[in-house]
């Protein structure tokens, strides 16, 4: 098969280029791969080292104007490549493919990933529902549920939940996690307990409630307590309650990491308290690292982990709800332990890439064989 994958953003592109990057790797060796990105983002950097895939600098504006140029020379790209299917990762991409592939003689198939929970009850998604997607694919079932009384309804839908490498995302040894922790923390990690998230410090991926929750505790056990986030550096709204909490002095952020690993190899527990999500790469990340997670009871999210067992499912925008959680990981450090041996288990059976891959695969195979 010939595929091009599209994907919008412009700069870091969170769990798209995941998702993008896991599919170029995977299906690289059998099918001819093209990717159509900016030219500055982190995918367009990271699929160009990829041997045998073909990356291009590819825009989807807007503005009408550009639009209209942007269109007629993909137009043009799709007549001369001749591609058997097109996928699809956000509305912007997924519009300039329906206009593009209109009324040309073998139009491209394309296929639609629904990556997140926002309405899609617009005049733009009814266009696209109806014109311009033969499959659906859906990240967790809470999403394919959003989709049955859209105007994607009648259309075919798989639901497909993220693969990662739980190779290459696995517990770090007892040497790598003390010089991890001695890195973020200094001489004194020992005694802490560690909670890190690489969800980013967007307000929404409730990271502030847990360090509103750990501000909650007794102050000898406050300071046993710290909080690791990888992603951009909190604004200053963002750090005014941080210090509006006391727990300045208990917040690590490393910035923007190429590799994650070296901020979950310092933890005992993860955590992704989202107030929304479909269904957090991050999450699966964290348990595959063998950490027990906290997630929230949002969208996707609870189709992670059981409670209790791999981890905790709470409420969203509860600091209150988190502080017995805290408790329990202060009492019984074997409860770090036992779950997070378990993350890792439930990670390794139901995590990996090959089923995500090949359940990939097969909708692009039933989507060209479809008439």
């Amino acid at each position: 098969m010939k595929i091009l994958y599209t994907n919008i953003h412009h700069g870091n592109g969170g769990g798209h280029v995941t998702y993008i990057m896991n599919l170029l790797h995977t299906l690289g060796n059998d099918h001819e791969l093209w990717l159509g990105t900016p030219a500055q983002s982190r995918l367009f950097r990271y699929a160009s080292k990829i041997s045998g895939v073909n990356v291009i600098d590819m825009r989807f504006t807007s503005r009408p104007a550009v639009l209209f140029r942007e269109v007629c020379a993909l137009r043009r790209f799709l007549r001369e490549e001749n591609f058997d299917l097109v996928h699809v990762n956000a509305s912007a991409d997924h519009r300039h493919m329906m206009l593009a592939r209109m009324g040309l003689p073998r139009p491209p198939k394309i296929v639609w990933t629904r990556h997140n929970d926002r309405r899609i009850n617009s005049l733009g998604h009814r266009l696209r529902a109806n014109l311009g997607t033969d499959h659906v694919i859906a990240v967790s079932d809470y999403v394919a549920r959003g989709l049955v009384a859209s105007a994607y309804g009648s259309l075919p839908c798989t639901t497909i939940r993220h693969g990662i490498d739980t190779q290459h995302y696995a517990p770090v040894d007892a040497s790598r996690r003390a010089a991890l922790r001695q890195r973020w923390f200094g001489d004194q990690h020992e005694r802490l307990i560690v909670m890190g998230s690489v969800g980013g410090t967007d307000t929404e991926k409730g990271w502030l409630e847990l360090v509103e929750a750990i501000a909650m505790l007794p102050a000898d056990l406050r300071d046993r307590f710290r909080v690791l986030v990888a992603g951009d550096p909190p604004d200053t709204q963002r750090m005014s309650r941080v210090i509006a909490a006391g727990m300045q002095n208990a917040c690590v952020f490393p910035g923007l990491v190429d590799d994650i690993r070296d901020v979950l190899g310092a933890c005992d527990v993860g955590f992704v308290l989202s107030h929304f999500e479909a269904l957090s790469y991050a999450c699966r990340e964290t348990m595959a690292m063998g950490l027990p997670t906290l997630i929230t009871d949002t969208g996707g999210l609870p189709e992670n982990l059981t409670h209790g067992v791999q981890g905790w499912i709470l409420p969203v925008r509860e600091p209150r709800a988190i502080v017995p959680i805290l408790n329990a990981l202060a009492d019984n450090p074997q409860l770090r332990v036992e779950m997070g041996k378990a993350a890792r288990r439930h990670s390794e059976q139901y995590f990996s890439l090959e089923p995500f891959t090949a359940q990939t695969l097969q909708v692009y195979k039933n989507t060209i064989a479809s008439i």
